[in-house]
C-alpha cells in the first residue's frame, strides 16, 4: 500500500511537465513561476507560519543559504522549465530531467568528497549516448550540424541546476526541518519572481490559466512534496528514489494522449539508453536523499 505514496508523487510531475508545455500557450513563463509559488505560500502559511516564526532564531544564521536554494531549486530550475517549453516537448523535459540523480552524482565529487564507481562512469555514458540519441531524432550528423534546441538547452541547464540544489543541500545540512525550509525558500522565490511577474505580458490568470497554475501550485508544489516525504519515511530513501525512474515513462504516455506528442523509435531507445545509465550509476553510488526535495 505504502508504494502507492511514490507513484502518485511521480505522476503528479509527470502531470507537471504536461502543465510546463500547455501553458506556455496561455500565459507568460515569468508569471506562472511567480504564481506557482505565490499560492504554494498561501496554501502553506496557515500551517507553518507559527511555527516558522517561533524557530525564527535558529532559521536567520541560515538565510543566505536559503535565498541560494530557492534562486536554484525554484527561481531558475522552474522557469527555465517554463521558458524551454515553447521549443521542446513534454516528453524531452521529463527525459531530461530524470538526468538529474546522474548529475547530482558528479557534482558530489568536487562538493561531498564522494568517489564515483565504475558503475557510474559506465552509467554515465551510456546515459548520455541515450540523450543524444533522443535529441537529434536518431541521427547524430543532425545535432552536430544544427546543434540542440533552444529548449532542450534551457531543460539541460534546469538539470544541472536542480542537480546542484540537491547536493548543496546535502552539503550543507541545516537544523531546520523539510517544511520550514520550503516555506522560507518560498517566501525568497516570491520576491525574486516578482519582477519577472511585471515584466511578462501575459499575467492575468484566465479561465485557461488558472487550472494549470493551481495544479503546478497545489499538487506539485505541496501535495507531491509532501507524499515523497511520506515516502521515504515509510519505505527508505532508496526505494523511494527507483521510482523516479517511472517519470519520463508516465510523461511520455500522457503527453502522447493530451498533446498529440508523436513516440519514434528514437525516444523509446534512447529513453531506454537514458533510465538504464541512470540505474546502473545507481547500483553501487546510491544517490540517498539527491532528489528527496524534488519540486518538478
Amino acid at each position: 500500500m505504502f508504494y502507492l505514496l511514490p507513484f502518485f508523487t511521480v505522476a503528479i510531475w509527470a502531470g507537471n511537465a504536461i502543465v510546463n508545455k500547455m501553458a506556455f500557450s496561455v500565459i507568460d513563463p515569468g508569471a506562472i513561476s511567480f504564481y506557482r509559488w505565490f499560492f504554494a505560500l498561501i496554501a502553506l502559511t496557515p500551517f507553518l507560519i507559527k511555527s516558522v516564526w517561533r524557530e525564527r532564531v535558529i532559521i536567520k544564521p541560515y538565510l543566505s543559504k536559503l535565498a541560494f536554494l530557492a534562486l536554484l531549486g525554484m527561481v531558475l530550475n522552474q522557469s527555465l522549465g517554463y521558458f524551454a517549453a515553447a521549443t521542446t516537448s513534454a516528453t524531452n523535459i521529463a527525459l531530461i530531467i530524470s538526468l538529474v540523480p546522474l548529475v547530482s552524482m558528479f557534482l558530489s565529487v568536487p562538493l561531498l568528497g564522494q568517489r564515483l564507481s565504475p558503475f557510474a562512469l559506465i552509467g554515465a555514458v551510456l546515459s548520455l549516448s541515450g540523450l543524444v540519441l533522443m535529441l537529434s531524432h536518431g541521427h547524430i550528423t543532425n545535432l552536430i550540424s544544427q546543434g540542440i534546441k533552444q529548449g532542450d538547452g534551457l531543460m539541460l541547464l534546469a538539470a544541472v541546476v536542480y542537480a546542484l540544489y540537491c547536493v548543496l543541500l546535502k552539503r550543507w545540512k541545516m537544523p531546520i526541518s523539510n517544511w520550514h525550509s520550503v516555506y522560507v525558500q518560498c517566501l525568497f522565490a516570491v520576491a525574486m519572481l516578482t519582477p519577472l511577474l511585471l515584466t511578462s505580458h501575459r499575467m492575468a490568470i484566465t479561465a485557461a490559466a488558472a487550472p494549470l497554475i493551481l495544479y503546478a501550485a497545489l499538487l506539485a508544489s505541496v501535495l507531491a512534496p509532501w507524499l515523497w516525504m511520506q515516502s521515504i519515511e515509510r519505505l527508505g530513501a532508496d526505494r523511494t528514489a527507483m521510482f523516479m525512474n517511472l517519470l519520463p515513462i508516465m510523461a511520455a504516455g500522457i503527453a502522447s494522449v493530451m498533446l498529440g506528442e508523436q513516440l519514434h523509435s528514437y525516444h523509446y531507445i534512447g529513453g531506454v539508453m537514458v533510465l538504464s545509465g541512470v540505474a546502473l550509476a545507481q547500483k553501487r553510488a546510491k544517490a540517498k536523499k539527491q532528489i528527496d526535495a524534488v519540486t518538478a
